[in-house]
């Protein structure tokens, strides 16, 4: 039986940046009482506040939930009533610069300095700096029809990865591309969480959308971690309700 349920955030929790709903949030608290949970994803905390933490029911048993923002690079805990951060691999300053001027250099060189955005395109994470091809606040739609087939990221990552050979390029979300130290993915995540909680990585179980070949999910399969593919929101849902029914 897993100690550890582990899940994406955005596409397999919630739709991109969505608040989960309350019927999921119904289902975490269950899940919850009968195991440990994380959430891993490139978002930053704010991020998961609103969009997870915020939205769980009274008496659910937050000292069991991990939260691992900007891929699993921090770590959050519940603890004596308020959310404490456990640890944070931030950039220095220097490296920080030379990514956003490799950023720069990048959307120019692709033609896509004039589209249209909804807020920064550019956030700084502290340990993950994320491009965002709409902005941080795009529409829902606007981000899914921009770059279904990854054809605008792949290309940005080759540029990227030549300009930044000593870190991490990973496509995440819809639009976004995820900038990290050096194999930083959430296979990473999930031994670190093994570090953190005490709990082998074979005890773990990971749910995520994106689990196929180029997936930002994919990287724990590829480790040898035990993982569910879902497809949707309700795919997740319809999982988690077998896995309560398992641990109880």
């Amino acid at each position: 039986m897993k100690k550890l349920i582990a899940f994406d955030l955005d596409g397999t929790l919630a739709e991109s940046k969505q608040r989960i709903g309350a019927p999921m949030a119904a289902l975490l608290k269950d899940l919850l009482a009968v195991a440990r949970v994380a959430v891993i994803s490139g978002g930053d905390w704010p991020q998961f506040e609103t969009q997870v933490v915020d939205a769980l029911p009274s008496g659910t048993r937050r000292d069991h939930l991990f939260i691992m923002p900007t891929t699993g690079t921090k770590l959050y805990r519940f603890d004596q009533d308020t959310w404490t951060k456990v640890y944070a691999d931030v950039f220095a300053p220097e490296e920080r610069d030379h990514i956003l001027e490799a950023l720069d250099k990048a959307v120019s060189d692709a033609g896509s300095a004039d589209e249209r955005t909804w807020g920064e395109r550019v956030e700084d994470r502290g340990s993950q700096i994320t491009f965002s091809g709409l902005g941080q606040q795009a529409p829902l739609d606007a981000k899914k029809a921009w770059d279904p087939d990854f054809a605008k990221r792949k290309a940005m990552q080759v540029t990227l990865r030549k300009a930044l050979p000593d870190l991490s390029v990973n496509i995440g979300g819809s639009t976004s591309l995820d900038i990290t130290h050096k194999d930083i993915d959430k296979a990473y995540a999930m031994r670190r969480l093994a570090e953190e909680s005490g709990i082998a990585t074979e005890d773990m179980l990971f749910l995520g959308d994106a689990i196929y070949p180029g997936g930002n999910d994919d990287a724990v399969r590829a480790a040898g971690m035990d993982t569910i593919a879902v497809r949707d929101v309700e795919d997740t849902m319809t999982a988690v309700r077998a896995i309560i029914a398992c641990l109880k």
